[in-house]
C-alpha cells in the first residue's frame, strides 16, 4: 500500500469513516463500539484497528474498549440547579488522589417529563464512557442491569436499588413546622414538592407530625404542591399570598430552597414584608438561600458530604469491598432572618 492508499489519520474521524475502512456496516461499527451483542470476534477486532489506524484511539470511547475501563466516574442529574452543583461540589472534591476524572452529564431539562432519564442517560454512558455513576434524584429503581456499579442520591423511590444516601427527610422537616409553631404560627401553609418523590412524601409527613404532636391540624386549604421547581411554585405560592388578610397564611414552609426563594419574589412584588409580615423556611440549604432577600431560613442538607458519601460508597463498589450501601444522613435547623413572630 502507497502512502497515498493509506487511511488518513484525523481526530475527526467519524464512525462513517470507520465503517468504510473496515468493510462494515455503520451499524456494526455503533455496535463494536457500544460493547453490544452480534458481532462476530473477527470483525470486532477488525473495527478497532481501523478506529487505531484513522487516530480514534485519543478517544476515551476507544480507549475504554482497549483497557476495559475509562478511569471515568460519571456524575448524572436531570439537570443543573443548585442542589446538584452543592453534590457535584462534594464529589468533585472527593476525586482528588483517586486517579478518577469526573463526567457530569444533564439527561433531562424538561421539568415536566423527566420519568426514565436516567436509564437513558446510563444506556449512553455505561461501560465505554464511564466505570460508574452516581445519580442524582432519579425517577426509578436503579437495578444492576445498568452493567456499571450505580450510587442513587435522594432517589424518588426511598432507598432501594444497589445503594442510596440520603437524607434524614422526616426530621428535618420536623423541625421547620416545629421552628414556625415555636413562633407562635398556626396558619402555615405547605408548599410541597413532587408528588411521586419519596423525599416530598417524607417532608410532608414531618411537616404533619409536628402539628399532630402540638395538637393542631393542619390546614388542608393551605397545603400546596411546588413541585421542587420556582416556575411550577409561582401559581401555587401566589394564591396563598393572594389570600385576604385574615385567610392568608402568616407563614410558609417550602419543601425546597428554590421555591422558598419565590415565595419571597411573590411577597415582595404583593408588597407583604419579610419576615414582619410573613415568615418564610426553605429545605436544602443551597448557598442562594443565604445571599437571598431576607437571608432565608431552612433545613439544611450536608449536600457536599452527602457527594463524598455517595463517592466513597461507588469506589468501594467498583473495588468490591464491603461497605454499608444505604446511607441516611443528619438533617440540621439554620435559622436566619426570614422566619420571626407573627405580627400582633
Amino acid at each position: 500500500m502507497t502512502t497515498a492508499d493509506q487511511p488518513r489519520k484525523t481526530a475527526r474521524a467519524t464512525i462513517v469513516d470507520v465503517a468504510r475502512e473496515a468493510g462494515v456496516s455503520v451499524a456494526t461499527v455503533s455496535k463494536v463500539i457500544n460493547g453490544r451483542y452480534g458481532v462476530a470476534e473477527a470483525t470486532s477486532e477488525r473495527v478497532l484497528a481501523v478506529i487505531d489506524d484513522l487516530g480514534y484511539e485519543s478517544s476515551l470511547v476507544a480507549s475504554s474498549l482497549r483497557r476495559k475501563r475509562t478511569g471515568v466516574i460519571g456524575v448524572l442529574v436531570a439537570e443543573f440547579e443548585p442542589y446538584s452543583a452543592e453534590l457535584l461540589k462534594g464529589i468533585s472534591a472527593g476525586l482528588a488522589g483517586t486517579g478518577y476524572e469526573l463526567l457530569a452529564h444533564a439527561g433531562s431539562t424538561d421539568v415536566h417529563s423527566r420519568t426514565g432519564w436516567e436509564r437513558r442517560s446510563l444506556s449512553r454512558l455505561a461501560r465505554t464512557l464511564i466505570d460508574g455513576a452516581i445519580v442524582v434524584t432519579p425517577s426509578m429503581v436503579i437495578t444492576d442491569q445498568a452493567g456499571i456499579p450505580v450510587v442513587a442520591v435522594d432517589p424518588h423511590t426511598g432507598p432501594d436499588g444497589p445503594a442510596t444516601v440520603d437524607s434524614d427527610n422526616i426530621h428535618g422537616a420536623r423541625m421547620a413546622a416545629d421552628h414556625l409553631l415555636a413562633l407562635g404560627h398556626r396558619r402555615v401553609a405547605f408548599l410541597g414538592g413532587r408528588p411521586d418523590l419519596r423525599s416530598a412524601q417524607l417532608r410532608e409527613e414531618g411537616f404533619r407530625t409536628a402539628f399532630f404532636a402540638a395538637g393542631l391540624t393542619p390546614d388542608p386549604s393551605l397545603m400546596k404542591v411546588g413541585g421542587y421547581h420556582p416556575d411550577l411554585a409561582d401559581a401555587p405560592a401566589r394564591e396563598l399570598l393572594s389570600l385576604p388578610a385574615g385567610q392568608r397564611p402568616t407563614a410558609v414552609f417550602a419543601a425546597n430552597d428554590l421555591s422558598a426563594i419565590k415565595v419571597l419574589q411573590i411577597a415582595n412584588e404583593l408588597g407583604l414584608r419579610v419576615p414582619e409580615d410573613l415568615s418564610v423556611i426553605g429545605y436544602d440549604n443551597v448557598p442562594d438561600a443565604a445571599s437571598s432577600t431576607p437571608p432565608l431560613s431552612t433545613v439544611a442538607q450536608p449536600l457536599h458530604d452527602m457527594g463524598v458519601t455517595a463517592l466513597r460508597v461507588l469506589l468501594a463498589m467498583l473495588t468490591g469491598q464491603s461497605i454499608e450501601r444505604h446511607v441516611r444522613m443528619p438533617t440540621e435547623l439554620i435559622v436566619r432572618a426570614s422566619t420571626a413572630p407573627p405580627a400582633g
